[in-house]
């Protein structure tokens, strides 16, 4: 198995010398400059290794650095062909994307693949252990688009601690003085940045190469949570214009957007891919389904009453875009029912109002604590993770797999269900998840 434990620098290119034609391209490498060696030393180890050592660390016992080192690897070979094509393209959106993807997560997709593959039987000794790591990587880049698409999307300013991929490249064109409107070109440049996410995920997943029939019966799992996750997108995008949310049409989409890619997906892939019988599969899907829309239910929560030094976004922020979130939308419902008017008129007002300010917020907490919607949606938080351990522990699952997924399952649900005893961790920084 491949993979390295030193971790390889993926610093921002610097220009090589111009060859004579790339004068007249704009200062690209062109032609046979293309051909040249690679710039940065671990970019040369990485295309010249042929020989693969023992994967290192082991993957049951730290998946995330697993998974990092699978990253690290190939980032490290995609940017080398990226300064083939065009230093500019590389410095401006490939090492962006880099910078994003290493920045921070948890690499909780990755996790519930490996740790659903491992369920439905595989080892870290089986031929195919190799290739799971590689499919459970490309998740991590499949959520580096979602990621920078969402922040474009929602015009977020910030994304784990640091400016969003748009913002990012809008100040960039401002201090190199560049033509045009600087915010438009940051929305353009992040798109296409999403977009290569999305082409190095396909690419990684390529690379993966498990027995063809694991391919065959993980291929259609990855088809059909990759549609998903952009109908969820979309159905969140056209719940802010269409205001008004349903507490039933807000579960969907929590459930498509964050829920079936987050942690059903996952396992449902790592099933798939080691073969598991139907009812193992059935199982985790239900664990995984409930667990998803509770991590999508306390991200809701996190947008309004989170601390932004956890979450590395600013609170309100969903508010303030119109989210058609579950909590708002029980908030509204119950300032109908209860004949609150006055409430009533607050939330709807402050939904979807950009220039919310953080005193607007505070009464918008108070009055979503006062209805008892946040109590609402943190008993549905409480009833899913309950949901969710059941069907794990009606799984029979032993040893590693049955210790890691439940710490799993406790890491993206937060405090332990009533009758439930938190395990040992398998995620490292678990205690203070932020959700993405």
């Amino acid at each position: 198995m491949r993979h390295q434990a030193t971790d390889l620098a993926l610093a921002p290119a610097s220009p090589a010398p111009a060859h004579r034609v790339s004068a007249a391209l704009g200062g690209e490498q062109t032609g046979r400059a293309a051909s040249r060696a690679p710039h940065h030393p671990d970019e040369a180890r990485a295309e010249r290794r042929t020989d693969r050592g023992p994967l290192c660390p082991d993957p049951d016992h730290d998946i995330a650095a697993a998974v990092d080192a699978v990253l690290t690897e190939h980032l490290t070979l995609r940017r080398a062909e990226a300064r083939r094509i065009s230093d500019r393209f590389t410095a401006d959106v490939a090492d962006c994307l880099i910078d994003l993807v290493r920045r921070g997560g948890k690499r909780l997709r990755p996790a519930f693949l490996w740790w659903g593959w491992r369920a439905g039987g595989g080892t870290p000794e089986h031929a195919d252990a190799e290739a799971v790591l590689h499919a459970a990587a490309a998740l991590e880049l499949i959520q580096a688009c979602a990621l920078v698409h969402d922040d474009l999307m929602d015009d977020s300013p910030l994304r784990r601690g640091a400016p969003s991929v748009h913002v990012a490249l809008a100040r960039r064109h401002r201090a190199r003085g560049l033509r045009g409107d600087a915010d438009a070109f940051g929305a353009s440049a992040a798109l296409l940045t999403g977009d290569l996410a999305l082409v190095w995920a396909e690419d990684l997943w390529d690379a993966a190469s498990p027995c063809e029939e694991a391919r065959r019966r993980a291929r259609p799992v990855w088809r059909a949570m990759r549609t998903e996750m952009v109908a969820g997108q979309y159905l969140d995008l056209y719940g802010q214009a269409a205001g008004s949310p349903s507490p039933s049409s807000s579960l969907r989409i929590a459930h498509l957007k964050s829920g079936l890619y987050t942690v059903e997906r996952p396992l449902h892939l790592g099933a798939a891919l080691a073969g598991a019988d139907a009812r193992t599969t059935s199982v985790l899907r239900r664990a995984g389904r409930c667990a998803g829309v509770a991590f999508q239910l306390r991200d809701d929560l996190l947008g309004v009453f989170g601390d932004p030094a956890r979450t590395g976004k600013p609170a309100g922020d969903d508010v303030r875009q119109g989210k058609p979130t579950h909590l708002m939308a029980l908030g509204l419902r119950l300032a109908r029912v209860r004949g609150r008017g006055t409430a009533r008129e607050l939330l709807e007002h402050a939904l979807g109002d950009p220039a919310l300010t953080e005193e607007d917020l505070d009464r918008v907490r108070a009055v979503l604590t006062e209805l008892g919607a946040r109590e609402a949606v943190e008993r549905r938080i409480g009833g899913l993770a309950g949901e969710a351990l059941a069907a794990l522990e009606e799984a029979a699952l032993d040893g590693a797999p049955a210790r890691e997924l439940s710490a799993l399952l406790y890491a993206v649900l937060g405090e332990p269900a009533a009758g439930h005893h938190r395990p040992g961790g398998a995620l490292r920084g678990a205690a203070a998840l932020p959700t993405r």
